[in-house]
């Protein structure tokens, strides 16, 4: 235990840049992901609005799996659903909203576990720094104690690096979270709105016959 108190903080630096760089790698990765998996609203309001004053299920799911998207997506799930009833559709909604949340959460634990743990890896690396510093004074003479006060300044450097790691990632996940939450919520709304057009559909049709 003492000899790898002695590394140093050298190793604890190099640790946090390649933290630093695998989270600009997932920041870049749900990004592109979540702008291409954006459904155009344009096209899925004139759908909708199609779908609620018609009732055409056929013509409505045509035009969703025309369209990319979580939310043509599940509402497209739905729609194939609803043949065997509006409870299917509704069960359908609500696991395929289940299955596309873990696709947009995925990676994203990289962001929070390094926002929250990388200031007490950055401390780490401080602390072995300093024990390092003052093994080093040890075997010095009273000439050496300007390297040594470097070598405890070059340890601080690593809390430095750990709170400069940690702050981007918790604004990044912070920043990705709220996206996945107002997309899913926009989701929730729209395939309520749809649901309830589904289970009015048999009525339509009774009074049709009528």
């Amino acid at each position: 235990m003492l000899s790898f108190a002695l590394l140093g903080a050298g190793w604890v630096l190099w640790l946090l840049v390649i933290l630093s760089v695998i989270c600009v790698i997932v920041a870049v990765e749900r990004a592109i992901y979540l702008a291409l998996n954006i459904t155009p609203s344009g096209p899925l309001q004139a759908a909708i609005g199609e779908f609620m004053a018609s009732g055409d299920r056929a013509g409505f799911r045509k035009k969703l799996d025309g369209l990319k998207g979580v939310e043509a997506r599940v509402l497209s799930a739905g729609m194939e659903a609803a043949e065997q009833g509006p409870e299917a559709a509704e069960e359908a909604i609500a696991g395929h909203m289940v299955f596309e949340k873990m696709r947009l959460d995925r990676w994203l634990i990289i962001l929070g576990t390094t926002g929250s743990n990388a200031p007490f890896i950055g401390l780490f690396g401080t602390v072995l720094g300093i024990i390092k510093a003052f093994a080093d004074l040890a075997e010095m003479s009273a000439d050496g104690s300007s390297a040594v006060m470097a070598g405890i300044s070059e340890a601080l450097v690593a809390t430095a690096i750990g709170l400069l790691v940690a702050i981007p990632a918790v604004v990044l996940y912070n920043f990705f979270q709220r996206l996945i939450k107002e997309t899913l919520g926009r989701v929730e709304a729209i395939a309520h709105l749809v649901l309830a057009r589904v289970k009015a559909l048999p009525a339509d049709t009774l009074a049709q016959k009528a």
